[in-house]
């Protein structure tokens, strides 16, 4: 028996709905636009480029490369998360953003670039069980990198 992680509630809902449903498939699928080509991330009820209202599903290949991450040091959660809580945001490789969480990998273990992919872990809300998506390097062992890199945030 798998033990399910407790996670805050997620958003449901149209179109949400699906997104979870092709999550618990252990696969990553987002809304594609079928009038301007875009891809829809985050779920939204019409196109943000063009305004269409019809969309098609469309399997991602669930790679991508980090290009931030944050620590967060304060109880956002009121104790549904361990503290501090690793945040990454992930370039997909189909060219969305998409904030997660890391796998398998410290604060350490993280640089810009870094190649990821999509993994899903069993969790529980109070909507019950599903799976999140989440991203662990992607390749055989985690980075030896220590190297940060800063960037320059003079005008």
């Amino acid at each position: 028996m798998t033990l399910l992680e407790k996670r805050p509630d997620r958003t449901l809902g149209p179109g949400h709905d699906t997104f979870w449903t092709w999550c618990d498939q252990d696969e990553l699928h987002l809304p594609r636009c079928t009038a301007c080509a875009v891809l829809m991330w985050p779920i939204e009820a019409a196109c943000t480029t063009c305004g269409a209202t019809d969309f098609a599903w469309e399997e991602l290949s669930g790679r991508g490369t980090i290009v931030s991450w944050c620590t967060f040091e304060h109880d956002y959660y009121q104790g549904q998360l361990p503290i501090p809580w690793e945040t990454i945001l992930v370039e997909l490789a189909e060219g969305p953003l998409f904030l997660s969480n890391p796998q398998g990998m410290s604060r350490h273990d993280m640089r810009i670039g870094l190649p990821v992919r999509a993994a899903f872990l069993p969790c529980e809300d109070g909507a019950g069980p599903f799976k999140l998506p989440v991203f662990q390097a992607d390749g055989v062992s985690a980075p030896q990198s220590r190297e940060r890199i800063v960037p320059n945030m003079k005008g």
